[in-house]
């Protein structure tokens, strides 16, 4: 191995220019001996050099990542050969290609990532790589519906667009959050494979992008989330939740889908409006009221459909006080579909928009 002279960190193999670049990944699936240990060249060969010369060999990522840190991820994807290969690097702290047992002391990190259930169930890591693994370090779902949606916002990245910007009342990202949670728990879902982190966060965007849409074509000062925008879900939702094969329901993931997001509302509607506010304003509908909503109806239309009952939606609007028409049609929904999972009002739709009126 050649070092590069008179570097900063001193005896650092050629490559390493840059501090921020000692970090290397691999994925499993398909990695071959060559990849992450080394082989014998044949552009080396075919130019004169002797296969008995050290010359001849062309160094994987581990030997090129001295003092620096390489993953592997999805480790029980990689061939059992190449398992093999990781002892001596794990162990002995040298490689070995081919017939040449190249020896320098290699400074090096290695992580493994797998997912627990493959981990454990499907016994792909060889027993003598785990006993070589120094710590395994379990993640978990985040504790709290607060710490997903910091996790949620922190790596959707900027949603806000100063041309067309989205404000997000903090109901509605407690909504997405908790569709997230409630389908870890759902005996519809497989609890061996898991909801991923990345299941909230893109349906985050996707509710994004929908009041983006609609503020920009009905040309409204600013765009707010509501529910009905969570009907576009499934374009981010279906594929990502692995359904419990061997459980006797009959539901279609839309229909789970669609269960999960109404559970969902429920559970924060409930945290939110307490019982007293609720007998008043599902009261409302006893009269003959029925409010009409839909992702590309105005904020307008919201205000002036509520003019006729304005004391009763008093209480609907301490959730997000505001006088914002954008952000007040988005209380109503919010409330409108919290009754109806309350049982409260019964709804139905058509040509894609829903009408709320009394059971």
């Amino acid at each position: 191995m050649k070092f590069l002279a008179q570097h900063p960190d001193d005896q650092v193999p050629i490559g390493w220019w840059k501090r921020e670049d000692r970090y290397a990944e691999r994925l499993a699936p398909g990695t071959k001996f060559a990849d992450i240990i080394g082989e014998i060249d044949p552009g080396k060969l075919v130019s004169g050099v002797s296969m008995a010369n050290e010359d001849a060999l062309a160094f994987g990522l581990i030997p090129r990542m001295h003092r620096g840190i390489f993953a592997m991820n999805e480790i029980p994807e990689l061939d059992e050969l190449v398992q093999v290969g990781l002892f001596n690097v794990l162990e002995e702290r040298d490689v070995q290609i081919r017939g040449y047992p190249i020896k320098f002391d290699i400074d090096i990190f290695v992580l493994f990532s797998a997912n627990p259930s493959t981990y454990n169930r499907s016994g792909k890591v060889i027993p003598q790589l785990k006993d070589r693994i120094g710590s395994l370090i379990q993640t978990h779902y985040p504790l709290d519906r607060d710490g997903g949606i910091e996790i949620m916002e922190q790596e959707a990245g900027n949603v806000e667009d100063k041309e067309f910007p989205v404000a997000v009342p903090r109901f509605m990202k407690e909504i997405v959050e908790q569709i997230s949670r409630s389908a870890r728990k759902s005996k519809f879902i497989d609890q061996q494979s898991g909801v991923s982190a990345r299941f909230s966060i893109a349906n985050y965007k996707t509710m994004i992008a929908s009041a983006r849409r609609r503020g920009v074509c009905l040309n409204e000062p600013s765009a707010v989330p509501r529910i009905s925008d969570l009907s576009h879900l499934a374009s981010s939702s279906l594929g990502k939740l692995e359904l419990d094969l061997m459980g006797s329901h009959q539901m279609s993931e839309k229909q789970i889908l669609d269960s999960l997001i109404a559970d969902a509302v429920k559970v924060v509607f409930q945290e939110y409006v307490d019982a007293g506010g609720l007998e008043e304003i599902s009261q409302v509908f006893g009269k003959g009221v029925k409010i009409e909503v839909g992702d590309m109806l105005p904020s307008s239309h919201y205000a002036e459909r509520i003019k006729v009952i304005p004391k009763a939606w008093e209480k609907t609007f301490e959730v997000n006080p505001s006088e914002n028409d954008a952000v007040r049609a988005s209380c109503i929904e919010f409330v409108l579909a919290g009754l109806h999972a309350s049982d409260k009002i019964s709804r139905s739709s058509k040509h894609g928009r829903i009408s709320y009126e009394l059971r």
